[in-house]
């Protein structure tokens, strides 16, 4: 049995200036963001065919039962088998800590994930980035799927990084040096909080890249946030001036389309700023999932009971990337 553990990941800056309709055209994209520890597991082992009527078992929230790769619903797992030439005799399955559609990678460190336990399956291994430009060429190229390339980074390498997008295959993550009490400080000012919906983050990122012309102006205003974060965070800038800064790119991640927030969103990210938080932003691509407030640890209690509607996450940062746990 191979099992691969893959985490999820929270993006603080830059988000949508790592689509490749923006950087390649736009001379360049980046984000600032972390792995964080809540993962996706997948489970590989053989299976013997020649005792069922099928050759494939794949378990997710629904179980498939094959004897075509083709014949496979779920469309990563299905071009994922075919990208390695697994047409039989396999089993396959899923688990997470976090729920699908919930802004913070799943779909990406889904396909990192699997991508990594096949590898260890076969015998192989690959370096961190290469897993990650696997995943973007099977999402993008392969199911055509509207997304961008930071998540599958995320997903592959771990870590708190500033990452600079230059074409789809070459991408560079730099890690942010903080100490560790710098670090620690950090992560207890974070909170995180599931809006309670669901979307697919495609969806919201399909509408970007159509209308990325009308949008091009707005990412580039976002783009040197990225570094701006970076500084506060490797200097001796207070850190509340991070959780100001979150502020100032959700007012501007909102101008990107109007399914990014909603009056739910709105009324919940109010109440948090009312409470006591420095800033925040919806996670992910918006519309829903979860959403990250800076908040000083004193002010909290407040916060948590502000929100007492919604579910609160405990996470860390700086969780490493995709790893085979057992073979």
């Amino acid at each position: 049995m191979i099992i691969a553990r893959t985490p999820l990941r929270v993006s603080f800056f830059g988000g949508g200036t790592d689509l490749p309709e923006f950087f390649l055209k736009n001379g360049g994209g980046a984000v600032l963001g972390t792995a964080i520890d809540k993962f996706i597991f997948h489970s590989v082992t053989p299976f013997y065919s020649h005792l069922f009527d099928y050759s494939i078992r794949l378990a997710y929230r629904k179980v498939e039962c094959v004897s075509n790769v083709d014949n496979i619903e779920h469309g990563p797992f299905r071009e994922c088998l075919k990208y390695f030439g697994i047409t039989k005799d396999i089993e396959i399955d899923l688990s997470a800590d976090i729920p699908s559609f919930s802004g913070i990678g799943s779909s990406s460190s889904f396909t990192v994930g699997l991508l990594n336990a096949l590898l260890a399956y076969q015998g192989r291994t690959v370096p961190k980035l290469e897993l990650a430009y696997m995943a973007i060429e099977i999402e993008r190229e392969i199911l055509k799927e509207a997304v961008g390339c930071q998540d599958q980074v995320f997903a592959a390498a771990g870590g708190f990084n500033l990452i600079e997008f230059v074409t789809p295959r070459n991408i560079v993550v730099h890690k942010v040096p903080m100490t560790l009490e710098k670090l620690d400080e950090f992560e207890k000012s974070l909170m995180m909080f599931f809006t309670g919906i669901k979307r697919r983050a495609s969806e919201v990122e399909a509408k970007k890249i159509k209308n990325i012309d009308s949008i091009k102006n707005t990412l580039k205003d976002m783009l040197p946030l990225v570094e701006k974060g970076y500084r506060i965070l490797t200097s001796s800038s207070p850190l509340s001036d991070f959780g100001h800064l979150l502020h100032e790119t959700w007012q501007l991640k909102r101008q990107l389309d109007k399914d990014v927030s909603n009056s739910e969103i709105e009324q919940m990210y109010d109440s948090g700023m009312e409470a006591g938080a420095l800033g925040g932003k919806i996670l992910g691509a918006g519309g829903g999932g979860f959403m990250i407030f800076f908040v000083p640890p004193e002010r909290q209690d407040r916060v948590r009971e502000k929100l007492s509607n919604y579910h609160e996450i405990g996470f860390k940062i700086n969780a490493p990337g995709s790893t085979i746990v057992y073979s």
